[in-house]
């Protein structure tokens, strides 16, 4: 939704890469598991009522080739086997599709690589809002972006939510308790709550209202405060 405000404010084309190509090397998934799951992610995506005269969303397995993979090209010359490893931590026992993936997710930054979007416009500036985990591969990508002629990316992370459990872990789709989705039933918002949802309250209600709440755990409460600085 923040993406959304601010194609909203600023008036501005937003790029969407489904990296379906990615799920296939990372989660052991075929391709067309990839495929199916990318195509759901768009509908989730739509329904979150982007300007579509303004946005493109694509899916890797549709659209590499071209501009685009011309710039693959370029930013993969610039990436030593050494550099991504030490980043990324790949082992030998890792394949080669995952060595080879940094590129593909670093070059929707470049305006080039979308030359029916933005013909003539290789300088455009682009801000990413993205969460944090997906920094070092846009990090990789500033350090690249003015070897080979193009403007670096900005970008805005955001901090994940952590799961109903607790700050134990975050919302993810592998653990399906984790987080209440809109397509849950009534009856599975309750159950998800009721079972899982942790408040950050104490044991019992005279120790609530002697100690208060622990903020810690509080989600409403960690959600908003602010995010540690990670350049000091």
């Amino acid at each position: 939704m923040f993406t959304k405000y601010l194609q909203d404010a600023f008036k501005v084309p937003l790029v969407i890469q489904l990296t379906d190509d990615e799920k296939c090397m990372w989660k052991n998934l075929s391709v067309e598991e990839s495929k199916m799951l990318a195509h759901e992610n768009a509908k989730d995506i739509i329904a979150c009522g982007f300007d579509i005269t303004r946005t493109f969303i694509f899916s890797d397995f549709n659209y590499v080739g071209g501009a685009f993979y011309e710039n693959m090209v370029k930013v993969a010359k610039c990436i030593t086997f050494n550099k991504v490893v030490g980043i990324f931590g790949f082992t030998q026992e890792d394949h080669i599709g995952k060595i080879s993936f940094p590129p593909v997710q670093e070059v929707p930054s470049f305006p080039s690589s979308f030359p029916h979007l933005f013909p003539g416009k290789d300088q455009l500036r682009c801000l990413i809002p993205c969460a944090i985990d997906q920094d070092p591969y846009f990090r990789m990508t500033r350090d690249v972006a003015p070897r080979i002629g193009y403007q670096k990316p900005a970008l805005i992370e955001s901090s994940f939510f952590s799961a109903l459990q607790g700050e134990t872990g975050r919302m993810s789709a592998s653990d399906p308790n984790s987080a209440i989705y809109v397509t849950d039933s009534s009856k599975d918002i309750k159950n998800k709550v009721n079972r899982y949802a942790f408040s950050g309250g104490q044991d019992s209600i005279e120790n609530h209202r002697k100690y208060g709440a622990n903020l810690e755990m509080v989600d409403a409460f960690m959600a908003v405060r602010p995010l540690p600085n990670m350049f000091s």
